[in-house]
């Protein structure tokens, strides 16, 4: 059983693939760490986004083929997408509108594996996830094509479909019973202290905590110019 408050690990960050907000939070909390010489344990967070945002399909051309929002959900999903990729643009992230919410729990399920495993191999792991998830090049319901980029980032894929059907979705479906108790509900989440944080807003916040809380805690707001 994973403590979905406690790590070995000096932060830990839960992450979903189909987020983009989660996908531009890596790479600053990688340079935080590596600034101050922390350690990170990303973790899975499998949203359940029609539970909140309704759900929609999109065809090739992006025209809306099939839809279960109300128009205050597609307005904040439209918000949602215009806020994230004007920051990507900051980054040169590509980031290209999902055609339809995916099930991510079968690639949360690889992450576990990853760390399991190889742990050395899990920022290649998020790097090549996340990137090609958000140009439209991974499928990641299908097990071949995620046993296919585990291959090609040479983690071993012995016994990950038995992982898959036993313990690692043990594991994940365990973890995500406790997360929303602890006050844990979306992404990018970071625990540091036992204090949570919800959003890429906090990153100042949390440098303030891990280099020991002298002076006036910063704002919420980066200086300008500081892009993490």
């Amino acid at each position: 059983m994973i403590d979905p408050l406690h790590s070995e690990a000096d932060l830990i960050v839960y992450v979903d693939v189909k987020s983009p907000y989660a996908y531009l939070s890596i790479a600053p909390l990688r340079s935080l760490a590596s600034d101050l010489g922390q350690t990170i344990d990303w973790r899975p967070l499998t949203l359940n986004i029609p539970s909140f945002l309704g759900s929609a399909k999109v065809s090739d051309r992006g025209e809306v083929i099939e839809e279960n929002r109300t128009p205050r959900q597609w307005l904040g999903v439209r918000y949602a997408y215009m806020d994230v990729k004007r920051y990507a643009r900051m980054r040169d992230v590509l980031i290209y509108g999902p055609r339809k919410i995916w099930d991510t729990r079968l690639v949360h399920i690889a992450l576990l594996w990853v760390k399991a495993t190889d742990p050395q191999r899990l920022d290649d792991f998020l790097d090549t996830v996340f990137q090609r998830f958000w140009i439209r090049e991974l499928n990641v319901e299908d097990i071949h094509v995620v046993e296919q980029l585990l291959a090609e980032i040479r983690v071993s894929i012995e016994g990950f479909k038995d992982f898959v059907d036993g313990e690692g979705g043990q594991t994940h479906d365990s973890l995500q019973a406790l997360l929303y108790p602890v006050g844990i509900f979306g992404v990018p989440t970071i625990v540091v202290e036992n204090e949570i944080f919800f959003g890429r807003e906090h990153f100042p916040f949390i440098r303030w905590i891990l280099t020991g809380r002298e002076r006036k805690p910063p704002d919420v707001a980066y200086e300008m110019g500081q892009l993490t």
